[in-house]
């Protein structure tokens, strides 16, 4: 196999646990990355010509090499991806009862640029670099003999892609796909629209965190920012929430609420919001309404370390709103996607709405992502979700 070669201490990383390799880190006077084609498969060896193991290559992008095996004899192929999928499934079962969850996290599972979604005999695919999309064939194989799917589909349409060079497109890899699919989470049954909705079509990494909402909502009044197709305000109201508001800019999205909502049988008031959520909360604080938990799940407003100052200002503005809908005594969850902001800096964010608008608020739940969502000791990128719960009393004098 071809080689590429690090430069002097540029292998620590690896050795620690990592599997990504820079542009920067390689000794292109001695192994040229422009020689390679993206998608190659090299050996990656020390400074001084020692092996480290098989790798992935994209000489176009930053993130230049993906760790695929610390042996040179284990290529990216079927029969590796087989093994990995089965390793990954037995977590998954271990944990769920149902087929439900997300079976495959990227380098968390040990398959870098693969994510796989599942609803029963559904899979979803998504494939983020050149090395993974090298050998998507044999990716819908191997789901086909771990899985044995009646359909997958690959939702290949990511901003990772246009990075990576490759072309973006949504289609069917084995079966017919439903336009929309049905999950159950915590309970609480949903339809999610794999095609054309967000991602793989659903959130399974704030499973748990949904789950702790929940003992909040018996009787409450609720509110859902950011909502999409309900993945917390219809389990608050499947918890006996008497009153969700769902505000979300996705008309479509707000139509799958009411679906979801009718899907298990809600009777109690239901409101949808469409628009912006910024003017949306405006608006209600104007209208003096007041709910007992508010939940505010944005986008990543941080996409690149480059976005912190604007994000952190968007995060800060977003949940100041929401500070101010929360009824006294109430509940504020405030969650972030963001890698990039740290779970210390959105309690701080926080904290500083707390002093601004002169409330007392308490921590008292401290979630992560979902145990489908592994997280790379050695990768912190891994660790990116972040659910904080407060419960919000008006100034007491401290």
């Amino acid at each position: 196999m071809s080689v590429i070669r690090l430069k002097g201490q540029a292998d620590r990383r690896l050795r620690a646990g990592h599997q990504w390799i820079y542009s920067n880190e390689v000794n292109t006077s001695e192994t040229p990355l422009k020689q390679f084609t993206p998608g190659d498969q090299v050996v990656v060896e020390t400074a001084q010509g020692k092996p480290l193991g098989i790798a992935t290559i994209n000489p176009n992008t930053l993130i230049c090499g993906r760790l695929i095996s610390r042996s040179t004899d284990t290529l990216l192929n079927k029969s590796t991806l087989v093994h990995r999928l089965k390793i990954a499934l037995s977590l998954r079962e271990m944990t769920y009862p149902a087929p439900y969850y997300r079976l495959v996290f990227g380098d968390s599972d040990g398959l870098s640029g693969l994510v796989v979604d599942r609803f029963a005999d559904i899979i979803v695919v998504q494939i983020s670099t050149a090395g993974m999309e090298r050998v998507k064939s044999e990716i819908v194989e191997a789901l086909q003999d771990v899985i044995k799917p009646t359909a997958i589909l690959m939702k290949n349409d990511g901003k990772m892609r246009q990075i990576e060079g490759l072309e973006t497109y949504v289609e069917e890899a084995f079966g017919t796909v439903p336009e929309t699919v049905f999950l159950q989470e915590n309970g609480v049954l949903f339809e999610a629209p794999v095609w054309d909705g967000q991602k793989t079509g659903w959130f399974y990494d704030h499973r748990e965190n949904r789950k702790t909402m929940q003992g909040f909502c018996d009787g409450k009044r609720v509110l859902d920012v950011f909502s999409y197709v309900g993945g917390w305000g219809v389990q608050a109201a499947s918890a006996g929430a008497t009153d969700v508001t769902f505000i979300d800019a996705s008309e479509s999205a707000l139509n799958y609420v009411n679906g979801n909502l009718k899907l298990n049988q809600y009777e109690g008031v239901s409101n949808l919001m469409h628009g912006d959520a910024f003017e949306a909360m405006s608006s209600l604080i104007e209208d003096k309404q007041r709910f007992d938990v508010v939940v505010m799940d944005p986008p990543a407003f941080i996409a690149r370390r480059k976005d912190i100052k604007a994000g952190e200002g968007a995060y800060h503005r977003a949940n100041q709103l929401a500070m101010r809908l929360v009824a006294k005594g109430g509940i504020l969850v405030s969650a972030s996607c963001s890698m990039h902001l740290e779970t210390a800096r959105l309690h701080d964010l926080v904290r500083s709405n707390s002093r601004q608008l002169e409330r007392f608020s308490q921590l008292v739940y401290r979630g992560t992502q979902a145990p489908d969502h592994p997280v790379h000791p050695a990768i912190e990128e891994t660790e990116y979700l972040k659910a904080l719960f407060y419960r919000i009393h008006n100034n007491m004098g401290l």
